[in-house]
């Protein structure tokens, strides 16, 4: 029995505890400027769930005892609403019935190529009452967009405050691709009855984005399928030979915003015959093994306006990918345009006395690998 009346007794003072600290007013609060710099990094393939700034109901400002409450109108700003590169929202209070949160406009730019997106900061403002009328805990229960300057009140109880939550979430995060972007969103507390500003909040984001499973070699004639190229040969009527030359589109993405130390690129012939003296070949379809049946050429990659000659089997090292022209392009299973680092192939025959060879068609197959360091941001 003495057990049961202790475990009462505990029990109701818990009870008493809880109801006490849901029952607390929030502590007189007063406007001052603020800062926060946002430095963050992760892969496209594990997203954060969103970017929390503000958690729900940040007290910014409370003042329940001075005469007029001076901050039971106030409300968040934008420098612009139409102009996103400081964030861009309503740049006055709207005292309307809107409800939930709203949504900031933010431009962010990506340092390597430039590339600016837009992404969307939603905010959702809160008001602490003066009392309990609206609820136990002090604070108004609909919440309202940061710029809603509308003062909610409950019978004897007004708006004393102002509480915002403010977020990036996942949806909007997906718009930036890999890449280092920043970004800076300036938002300002205004008293809602003279319009003067009370505070103003500054958040700087440096956000590094990587994307290691999109790395890509882009074919832009071939988008969705493999390339099948021609080694467009031309018949010398008065000499009497064939030779030519064909040019392959290329592109290489390597998922870290082409910021990488370096792209290692091999060429293979990975035809079932051994190539030719120069190191790539075509063979007759009908069969055979000597030279005949044999069409040679050779490959150069273009890096940077550098004609590099790429030996069967062997890496070539590109340099400089972060200072390499680059190129906008949409690669195949992706929505939004990527900067990939133009690398385009020149498929070179020699010319030949059209006597040597088997008329007839000829095909070969020839493989392009992408390296990318071991170590990667």
């Amino acid at each position: 029995m003495r057990q049961g009346t202790a475990a009462w007794l505990i029990a109701l003072a818990a009870l008493s505890a809880a109801t006490e600290a849901v029952a607390q007013r929030p502590p007189q609060t007063h406007p001052s400027d603020g800062q926060r710099n946002v430095v963050l990094s992760w892969d496209r393939s594990a997203m954060p769930a969103e970017i929390e700034l503000w958690p729900p109901r940040t007290l910014l400002a409370y003042d329940a005892v001075s005469p007029n409450l001076p901050y039971g109108a106030s409300h968040l700003v934008c420098v612009s609403d139409t102009d996103a590169s400081q964030g861009g929202c309503p740049t006055r209070g709207d005292d309307s019935f809107a409800s939930g949160p709203g949504r900031i406009r933010l431009m962010a730019k990506e340092r390597r190529s430039g590339l600016r997106t837009e992404i969307g900061v939603h905010g959702q403002l809160h008001r602490p009452m003066t009392g309990q009328a609206c609820g136990s805990d002090y604070w108004y229960t609909v919440g309202r967009p940061p710029w809603s300057s509308r003062i909610d009140r409950c019978g004897p109880d007004s708006p004393a405050g102002i509480g915002v939550g403010l977020t990036i979430p996942a949806n909007e995060l997906q718009r930036l691709v890999a890449g280092h972007w920043d970004a800076r969103l300036v938002l300002t507390m205004v008293d809602g009855t003279s319009g003067n500003t009370l505070a103003t909040y500054t958040f700087e984001f440096d956000l590094a984005i990587t994307d290691h499973d999109a790395v890509s070699i882009y074919f832009p004639a071939f988008d969705q399928t493999t390339p099948h190229v021609g080694l467009n040969l031309q018949y010398d009527a008065i000499a009497q030979t064939i030779g030519g030359r064909a040019l392959l589109d290329m592109c290489l993405y390597d998922g870290l915003g082409s910021q990488s130390q370096y792209l290692g690129v091999t060429l293979r012939d990975t035809g079932a015959r051994p190539p030719g003296a120069t190191g790539y070949s075509a063979w007759h379809q009908d069969g055979g093994s000597d030279a005949t049946q044999r069409v040679d050429y050779s490959v150069t990659l273009d890096h940077a306006g550098t004609r590099l000659p790429m030996v069967n089997g062997v890496e070539q090292q590109l340099r400089g990918i972060d200072t390499a022209p680059l190129r906008l392009v949409i690669l195949p299973g992706m929505t939004q345009p990527v900067y990939c680092v133009p690398t385009p192939l020149t498929l070179d025959t020699p010319r030949v006395p059209v006597t040597s060879k088997r008329p007839g068609y000829y095909s070969g197959d020839l493989q392009v690998e992408l390296r990318l360091p071991t170590s990667r941001p």
